[in-house]
């Protein structure tokens, strides 16, 4: 194996454990705010019932800023999510914000919210790959 290989591997790992990490906060996020179903709820009640049903239903789905996120989520969570990870919370936001739509779509395939839908932790880790 050549010194390439070997670097290309240790990078990989660090990627891993990365990927990882990010999938633990996006379980404690979601465990912290009633599941998808509470996540979801938080959204409707701070004004994004119609992002909501976007990335529920079956066609394109809607964006939300990081600042959104922020505001849904509040500065705390964030803030505590983005020490967790070494990243500024305008970083976890951004990534909140351009992985929630995507999470909630691959976990409600048939367009609602069920004891069915799908398994976060096999969802993030699906989509960080």
């Amino acid at each position: 194996m050549g010194l390439f290989d070997s670097l290309a591997g240790s990078m990989l790992g660090k990627l891993g454990g990365e990927k990882g990490a990010i999938a633990q906060v996006a379980v404690d996020l979601f465990n912290q705010n009633g599941g998808l179903p509470g996540v979801l709820e938080k959204f409707k009640a701070a004004g994004f019932a119609d992002e909501v049903a976007s990335w529920v239903g079956k066609g394109a789905n809607q964006q939300v800023s990081a600042e959104q996120i922020t505001r849904v989520l509040g500065n705390t969570t964030i803030k505590a999510a983005a020490d967790k990870l070494g990243i500024s919370a305008n970083e976890i936001s951004a990534k909140i914000a351009e992985y929630l739509p995507q999470v909630v779509d691959r976990m409600t395939p048939n367009g609602e919210v069920g004891k069915d839908s799908g398994n976060l932790l096999a969802t993030l880790l699906g989509m960080l790959k």
